[in-house]
């Protein structure tokens, strides 16, 4: 690392220390946990992709076959619970785990036995403990319907009638069904009674009614109070958070590119429940994928989603991969295999971007006030009773300046840029102005304005007393190997 980046990046974290001195860490990895989704944020991926921590489940694999199982396992996930916790997540999406025919789960034969690729049932509580001791939570798949034809159900001739129909090679349950709806709740109780579970997301749900998903709901929530119930389609039953693939289009076009319209960027945020927001799915093409179509550097257009994405009112669901813009138009060219060699650059904004939501309530659920949309350039703020934060995206191929004023912010205010370290303050017009660089996010804290920042100074200064002391050593070792070299 380059010194100027060095003592840049020092002075910084230091700088973060004594910003959030008085806050109390709410949802980051080594906090404690929360009890409503709108604190949380997802991480989703699919066991088989991500790590191979074990040969001993590695049977008919082929790593050359993206349609194969490729060797993903629990103890992979148990090896990265320090990789993905360090990036702030503290939901881990992991998918369908039970017995499957297919590496993604999509054509599961069981709800009550895990699949063997994946690991033992001892190595997936193994997984959960672990995660909950670095206060992040396991959340798993529950598909309703469209199972695989070897489904230990399906076998059963005495559940001939439970079966609705047979498309694209599934099989879809009758879920009108009063006895297959009792199977489905007591299976979903089966499971979290047995492993402790922070989350259960049901899915391939379009063919069951609201009273029956509700019951469900109720019937989990019974079982363990403090289960999040999500789902990934749009439903108008009692789930912890909506969803709706329209939310993804948006942030997903809006971000693909500059200048774009931003107007419908916070419709998502009108309901009373808190929304999944997200850039794209596992069942969707990537957000790569469409920014390179745009001609555009898709790590910079991943920046700017990632850091509105964390800074908005919602749960930020991300998939794994993002941090490392994975590509791809279609499964299962976008479950690739997880490259943890790659540029960590992303993976470094996404630490900063969430450090900052972790470690403040009021970035999680504080007011959301917006002073500014207009074709890509969205300036709104955050606030509650302890604290103030401005946050501006110039999502736009132009340098952009917005003057704030004493009545948005107060008076006596600056604004202290977090991740560019630029500070503000009121001019002779009597605004803040706030000038940004195309294509960046910036955080302002909005702080009194009390002369000289102290305790940056201080940390500054301590830095640079930490590299004259590091160079002064390098200066004497050096001189005396030079003269050790000269007598002998």
């Amino acid at each position: 690392m380059k010194f100027k980046k060095w003592i840049s990046a020092t002075a910084a974290s230091l700088l973060l220390a004594t910003t959030f001195v008085s806050t109390t860490p709410v949802a980051h990895a080594d906090a404690k946990a929360t009890t409503s989704i709108a604190e949380e944020s997802i991480y989703d991926l699919l066991v088989d992709r991500f790590f191979n921590g074990s040969g001993t489940n590695d049977f008919d694999t082929n790593t050359q076959d993206p349609s194969k199982f490729a060797g993903g396992d629990f103890t992979g996930l148990q090896d990265k619970l320090k990789f993905i916790g360090e990036m702030g997540y503290t939901i881990v999406s992991i998918g369908p785990i039970y017995s499957t025919e297919k590496y993604d789960g999509s054509m599961p034969t069981s709800y009550s036995t895990i699949e063997r690729h994946f690991g033992t049932t001892e190595e997936f509580q193994s997984v959960v403990e672990a995660y909950k001791a670095k206060n992040m939570s396991i959340m798993v798949d529950f598909p309703l319907s469209d199972v695989s034809p070897n489904h230990e159900w399906g076998k059963d001739a005495a559940k001939a009638d439970w079966i609705a129909s047979t498309n694209n090679g599934q099989i879809q349950w009758d879920l009108s069904n009063k006895d297959v709806q009792e199977a489905l709740i007591q299976s979903a109780i089966d499971f979290v009674s047995t492993y402790d579970i922070g989350g259960i997301r049901l899915t391939h749900i379009s063919d069951a009614d609201t009273d029956f998903i509700n019951n469900m709901i109720a019937a989990l929530k019974d079982t363990k109070a403090s289960l999040y119930v999500i789902t990934n389609e749009a439903s108008d039953a009692d789930f912890d958070a909506t969803f709706s693939t329209e939310t993804a289009e948006i942030y997903r076009n809006i971000f693909k590119n500059v200048d774009m319209d931003s107007s419908k960027l916070t419709e998502p945020f009108s309901g009373e429940k808190p929304t999944q927001i997200m850039v794209d799915s596992l069942e969707t093409h990537r957000f790569t994928f469409d920014s390179a179509n745009e001609n555009m550097f898709p790590p910079t257009r991943l920046k700017m989603a990632m850091g509105a994405l964390f800074m908005m009112p919602g749960t930020p669901v991300v998939q794994y991969g993002t941090e490392i813009a994975m590509n791809g138009e279609a499964k299962p060219d976008t479950h690739q295999l997880y490259n943890f060699k790659t540029d960590e650059e992303l993976i470094d904004y996404i630490k900063n971007v969430q450090t900052l939501r972790n470690q403040s309530a009021t970035l999680r659920n504080g007011d959301f006030k917006v002073i500014t949309n207009e074709n890509g350039l969205l300036v709104f703020t955050r606030t509650s009773d302890e604290e103030q934060w401005v946050i501006m995206v110039n999502n736009t191929s132009k340098t952009q300046r917005v003057d704030l004023t004493p009545e948005q912010l107060g008076e006596g205010k600056m604004l202290n840029g977090i991740l560019h370290e630029e500070k503000v303050r009121i001019n002779e017009k009597q605004v803040y102005p706030v000038i940004l660089d195309r294509e960046m996010v910036e955080i302002y804290q909005v702080r009194n304005d009390e002369g000289l920042n102290v305790p940056y100074m201080v940390a500054l200064g301590l830095v640079w007393v930490i590299f004259i002391g590091f160079v002064v050593i390098i200066i004497r070792r050096g001189k005396v190997r030079r003269q050790e070299q000269d007598a002998s």
